[in-house]
């Protein structure tokens, strides 16, 4: 076969091949697209991080997760809404992946501050740097991913739609994920295999004391 026979590299997210004026890419300019979108749904005293804080305390905006009670009835407290507004939920992942990032030379640590703001404040800088990633970072796909998840669980809360079911299973390695039944699949962080969506859902249940 010639070199010029030989088929052009494929987006590491889609399928699709990588066009002419894509070369040097991981990722094709349309999958770079959706990132930038999901991005940008997440930031913003009207997106969805704020939305989600609003659901969980009316009038507080995005200053962080706070549960009150109304006077003489108990505010209905969503643990989901919890587990995706505080340190460890979007703001966490937004901000590890901005660390991981500062790696490549793409971009800097965030001043800290609110938790809305250390979203804005992520978003931010993972836009400005997201076509230089798309030459730089091998690990888009994941990063899609883990984006696009968030994404579509806070739009699912807010519209009212019952989000899909998490469950945690194990890897051969002794590693524990978590999957939903629409997952995609996912890569082990503990082996690093990746898992398609069939081979995700017939991993074992991992006990309750290790997930």
């Amino acid at each position: 076969m010639h070199l010029d026979d030989a088929p052009a590299p494929a987006c590491t997210i889609c399928p699709r091949q990588l066009l002419g004026h894509e070369a040097g890419r991981f990722i094709c300019t349309p999958c770079e697209h959706r990132i930038d979108q999901d991005l940008r749904k997440l930031a913003g005293p009207a997106g969805l991080y704020a939305r989600l804080c609003l659901r969980i305390q009316p009038g507080r905006g995005g200053d962080g997760p706070v549960v009150t009670r109304s006077t003489g009835h108990p505010m209905p407290c969503n643990e989901q809404i919890l587990s995706l507004t505080a340190n460890g939920g979007i703001v966490s992942t937004l901000e590890t992946w901005v660390e991981d990032w500062s790696s490549y030379g793409l971009g800097v640590h965030g001043t800290g501050g609110r938790l809305q703001h250390r979203v804005d404040q992520a978003v931010d800088t993972l836009r400005r740097n997201l076509t230089r990633a798309a030459h730089r970072h091998p690990a888009l796909d994941e990063f899609a991913r883990e984006i696009g998840q968030a994404t579509r669980q806070a739009e699912a809360i807010i519209k009212g739609e019952r989000a899909p079911r998490r469950v945690a299973v194990q890897c051969p390695c002794g590693n524990v994920s978590t999957v939903t039944l629409d997952t995609d699949g996912f890569e082990c962080r503990g082996c690093e295999r990746e898992y398609g969506h069939s081979e995700a859902l017939r991993l074992p249940l991992a006990d309750r004391r290790a997930a």
